[in-house]
């Protein structure tokens, strides 16, 4: 019979207490996974995989351990428990670890209202198959398209409790379920590719089959007839498929952890403007139906709506209570963690305050420069914010797109690019990092 999560976690911490561990913290995960393949019409490849997984900490003093394991035996957890506190007694002290203190601890566990799960039945192979059938059928419909890559299709469904021995036990179930298709045009040397994918938290939202295939076709039929473009100085507007990047390095520096080792290009940047003024971006963990959100973060604190910046001006950092202590400052109540990792500091849902403008207007507006569609590999320097990304996408002549560009390279600086970023009115909401496609007046392209 099937241990209730909820007892594996209990029984953990006993097992803990009972291997002489002073605090202690647990997390058990049960999940199913479901991905399906399709080429030429026929089924590919299809995978199911179902588990538990089981992770404790311990605390010895201010010494720590963590031991995770996919056995949940009862000699198993005593063993695990054993082999962390031996563990922890050779570590070296922590100043900063431990538990949260029970006052601190999240109140409000019910999660019904954040809509998590889907409660419709798991989708069979068959259904997933016709999905990825659907979409690579429509992507071939479309007249230049030589072949599919790739038409995949994907369910998921996790059950997650954590309990500490400071008194919290929570937990809650999510579900997913996502498309996608890659799409070829052309022949030979001048073939390109593009893709596009939708990824829900219930079936109902899921974009239908078709139309990703046909997106998937048009946007890699854009790419023909590529060419490198001019070197200099020249507006850059990111396709809000990309514009999230952005924002991305922004979070990642001033995440805790980047910010107690110094290693960060915003490290003295509290309490200044780093987005143009009327800009916000703001932190919301409790948006129904979106990846990124929960009630109570991995250090069981309650998780609240946030300013990060407010009116161009950064408020705060990005903390849990380890990074939080070690900087004189409260959690912000934003610690992730797995079975086999402990708690690090990470961003929930977060929105950037969009604009006024259509990304036609921004591509009107701008003159001649490239607008970005797709980037690969990258030298970010996160101690200065130097950017260099390769880059191709479309370029623009005279506020009109004209041809298609690749093998180019563009390069910045990460505070100068978010300073000066003009910001479109096209992001799509439903993602858990809500930004639209963003304008960067000045940039170094280099082609030709």
């Amino acid at each position: 019979m099937t241990q209730a999560l909820d007892a594996l976690a209990a029984q953990m911490l006993n097992a803990a207490k009972a291997a002489g561990a002073d605090a202690a913290d647990a997390m058990a995960v049960r999940g199913t996974s479901l991905s399906v393949d399709v080429r030429a019409g026929k089924l590919e490849e299809a995978q199911r995989e179902e588990g538990t997984d089981i992770g404790l900490r311990v605390f010895v003093g201010q010494r720590t351990a963590i031991v995770s394991s996919s056995d949940t035996t009862s000699r198993t957890l005593s063993e695990m428990a054993e082999r962390a506190v031996a563990m922890a007694r050779e570590a070296p002290e922590n100043p900063y670890a431990g538990l949260a203190d029970p006052a601190q601890l999240a109140r409000d566990r019910d999660v019904e209202a954040l809509e998590l799960f889907d409660p419709s039945d798991e989708p069979a192979p068959a259904y997933l198959q016709e999905d990825a059938a659907q979409a690579e059928a429509a992507a071939l419909e479309v007249q230049g398209i030589s072949q599919v890559q790739s038409a995949s299709a994907g369910y998921g469904a996790r059950d997650i409790f954590i309990a500490g021995s400071n008194g919290f036990a929570g937990g809650y179930r999510r579900t997913d379920r996502g498309l996608s298709c890659v799409a070829i045009a052309g022949t030979g040397t001048g073939m390109e590719r593009d893709y596009d994918g939708d990824s829900r938290i219930f079936q109902s939202d899921l974009r239908s089959a078709a139309e990703i295939g046909r997106t998937a076709a048009e946007r890699a039929l854009a790419r023909l007839d590529a060419r490198k473009p001019p070197t200099g100085a020249f507006p850059v507007l990111f396709d809000e498929r990309i514009a999230s990047s952005l924002i991305g390095h922004l979070l990642g520096a001033i995440n805790g952890s980047a910010i107690t080792r110094g290693a960060s290009f915003l490290r003295d940047a509290m309490g200044t403007q780093v987005l143009p003024k009327g800009l916000s971006l703001l932190e919301d963990p409790h948006r129904p139906r979106i990846g990124g959100s929960r009630l109570f973060d991995a250090e069981f604190l309650p998780t609240a709506k946030r300013a990060v910046v407010e009116d161009g001006i950064l408020q705060g950092w990005t903390l849990d209570l380890a990074t939080g202590r070690q900087l004189g400052l409260p959690s912000t109540a934003n610690a992730a963690r797995g079975t086999s990792s402990g708690p690090s500091p990470a961003s929930w849902n977060t929105a950037l305050t969009q604009g006024t403008a259509s990304r036609a207007d921004l591509i009107r507006d701008m003159g001649t420069g490239l607008l970005v569609t797709s980037m690969i590999g990258s030298t970010i320097n996160q101690n200065t914010g130097d950017y260099s990304r390769g880059a191709a996408g479309l370029w623009v002549e005279n506020g009109e797109i004209t041809h298609t560009i690749n093998e180019c390279t563009i390069a910045g600086n990460l505070r100068d690019m978010l300073l000066a970023m003009i910001p479109a009115n096209d992001a799509r909401t439903h993602l858990s990092r809500v930004v639209p496609s963003l304008l960067v007046p000045g940039m170094t392209i280099a082609g030709s």
